[in-house]
């Protein structure tokens, strides 16, 4: 989707499940504490990649649903990011530096906009409620009731020759660890529910949607162990939970609100969307009839299409789309997919570059035009190439991969110096530190002296040295 699926080491860093199972301090984070350390929540074969999916519509979708919670919550939008797993599993968390963790499961599964407006809003109130900070003294305790039962297990299998004293000693601490941290994690959850439903009154938006999507929830964690469902497992839905957004739901003047029209024809497009890039094509195909005329089918088919390389059809049905929705820059982003897949790039250069006349703030368009521009080879398009990367990190400077390119793209100019900052500034953004250092100081090697560049060059390299020790 620009239209992507990274593995482990993408924009939003890296990230690898446990290679082995067992209880150690990684396994305790990431079996009770998902939500904390690893995206995702569900288990997945050792060593297996969490798959994050990048798109633009999908990501401007997300946030036109939670811009008025941000709103009432207090949150500055650019100081928050929207993160999707491409995952079949109903889930969503909150992870340090304000990051929302969105699973493509729990947005295919919710039937309106005021569903997932009602996890977010829940998500949002761990925000407000400083409850990551919270979770990590509580996790704290937790390892040191364990570190404790161990330290109990292990003299007593020494004294009496028998393992499986040890073992025995070191589950009990794990379930006496395991019972302290749910129990606050609960209380967590309910001040989060209340900090919700709160955010959504305060945005006059009805909260018969979490109610509805917390019983789904509760559906499926009733088909599943609590070790399979995720969201069981990072937020415990307790009888209380349930009543208590139940009894909001029936008491809140604007529970018979009805979601925007926009929303839910935006979330209509999201789900078809998601249906064409994740089901299989033929899947698709069958589901979404030929025969009509609606515009998420007509989408949906288009994207089927495009990957199964039936490319005048996909372009058929994409151009009709265009031409009812002319400015829609989307639609446009799409044809350059399409025509890019196809191998025609000049011809998806000129649909990119109509989309982002129309989407100017579109990151990762910016970076897919440029990083067509750099495939096909054309000196003529260089700076023009470079203009639209530099707008791509511009806008998203958590961008490595745009950076990545950008580094490709001055280095095609012959700019070593620029060529090298760039990677330096991916580098710093994925948390190699030695490579951000390393290449930082070779672009202050090749920069003019004090230039800007330089001097950011110079910032990288102060800011990746080992800190000095004292006398």
């Amino acid at each position: 989707m620009t239209s992507q699926l990274l593995s482990s080491r993408d924009d939003t860093g890296p990230v690898r499940l446990p290679e082995k199972p067992g209880w150690n301090w990684a396994a305790f984070l990431f079996g009770l504490c998902a939500l904390l350390v690893l995206p995702g929540g569900e288990p997945r074969a050792a060593g297996q990649d969490i798959r994050f999916v990048r798109d633009t519509e999908i990501e401007n979708t997300i946030r036109l649903y939670v811009k008025p919670l941000f709103d009432v919550a207090g949150l500055d939008a650019s100081f928050v990011r929207i993160v999707l797993i491409e995952s079949p599993v109903l889930n969503a968390f909150v992870s340090g530096g304000q990051r929302i963790f969105v699973n493509t499961g729990l947005l295919r599964a919710a039937d309106d906009p005021t569903q997932v407006q009602g996890v977010l809003a829940h998500e949002i109130g761990h925000i407000t409620g400083g409850h990551l900070i919270a979770m990590r003294d509580n996790l704290a305790k937790a390892r040191a009731t364990q570190i404790a039962s161990m330290l109990l297990g292990l003299p007593l299998a020494i004294a009496s020759g028998r393992a499986d004293a040890a073992v025995a000693a070191t589950a009990a601490g794990s379930q006496i660890a395991t019972r302290q941290f749910l129990a606050y994690s609960r209380g967590m959850e309910q001040s989060a529910d209340q900090a919700g439903v709160g955010f959504m009154d305060q945005a006059r938006i009805s909260t018969r949607g979490m109610a509805e999507f917390f019983q789904k929830l509760q559906a499926q964690s009733r088909l599943y162990s609590a070790d399979t469902n995720a969201y069981a497992r990072t937020h415990p839905l307790t009888e209380d939970r349930l009543a208590f957004v139940r009894n909001h739901a029936d008491q809140s003047p604007y529970s018979n609100i009805k979601p925007d029209p926009l929303l839910i024809a935006a979330h209509a497009r999201m789900h078809a969307k998601l249906d064409g890039y994740l089901l299989a094509p033929e899947t698709v195909l069958q589901r979404y009839s030929p025969d009509s005329q609606a515009l998420p089918d007509r989408y949906a088919r288009a994207v089927a299409l495009m990957r199964l390389h039936r490319v005048d059809q996909a372009l058929t049905l994409i151009d009709g789309l265009i031409a009812q929705e002319p400015q829609d820059g989307f639609f446009l982003e799409m044809r350059g997919e399409i025509l890019r897949d196809a191998g025609r790039m000049r011809e998806a250069i000129a649909a990119y570059r109509k989309a982002v006349e129309i989407l100017p703030w579109a990151a990762m368009i910016h970076a897919r035009l440029g990083q067509t521009m750099l495939e096909i080879d054309d000196p003529t398009m260089d700076d023009d190439m470079i203009r639209h990367l530099r707008e791509a990190v511009r806008y998203e400077p958590w961008f490595t991969s745009a950076w990545r390119t950008l580094a490709g793209a001055y280095a095609r100019q012959g700019d070593i110096g620029n060529a090298a900052l760039s990677q330096a500034e991916g580098a710093l953004r994925d948390g190699d530190m030695a490579m951000a250092k390393r290449e930082a100081e070779r672009a202050m090697n090749t920069l003019p002296n004090a230039s800007p560049g330089w001097l950011r060059a110079e910032d990288i390299s102060l800011q990746t040295s080992p800190p000095e020790e004292d006398g």
